[in-house]
């Protein structure tokens, strides 16, 4: 059937594992063992005749196959719930990315808001800061002025003093 292959290799397996018996045959020994210990005698440089294997009975092939189908269903499944775990992994991640963006989109709304608020407030201030500006100018050209008057009185009491020795 189907299962001959296998049935071939642990019938294989099961004879290498019995004892090896002497090259020469006993008086007691059946046909087969005597065949078999012809086969093994020194003069044949050691190759041994294959045994026809057969195949198991049908209730074994039925446990290994119901064996192999219950450990290829809980390997499946391991694999399935490997895979599920990992898409609710994916899952919860891609909750948390888009809870995290919707906080940075509102932190964006509120520096945008403030922005526009500091911007009308500095349009607001515009005009005094303009005149600030003509303040600053103004006053450089007093002080200049200032100046000049100064050297100005300088020289008028130099003069002065000049006047009042003669």
């Amino acid at each position: 059937g189907g299962g001959g292959g296998t049935g071939t290799m642990a019938a294989a397996a099961a004879a290498a594992e019995q004892p090896r018996k002497e090259a020469d045959p006993g008086p007691g020994d059946s046909q087969e063992e005597q065949e078999e210990a012809a086969a093994r005698r020194p003069d044949d440089f050691g190759v041994e005749t294959a045994e026809e294997a057969t195949e198991p009975s049908e209730p074994d092939i039925n446990e290994l196959c119901k064996d192999m189908f219950t450990k290829m269903s809980a390997y499946l499944q391991g694999e399935l719930t490997a895979t599920c775990e990992d898409y609710k992994l994916l899952e919860n991640m891609n909750k948390l990315t888009g809870l995290k963006y919707l906080e940075m989109k509102e932190i964006a709304v509120n520096i945008n808001r403030n922005l526009k608020d500091l911007n009308q407030k500095y349009a607001s201030l515009q005009p005094y800061l303009d005149q600030i500006n003509q303040i600053e100018e103004q006053v450089t050209a007093l002080e200049q002025a200032a100046y000049r008057l100064d050297a100005y009185s300088k020289k008028l009491e130099a003069k002065f003093k000049k006047l009042e020795k003669r």
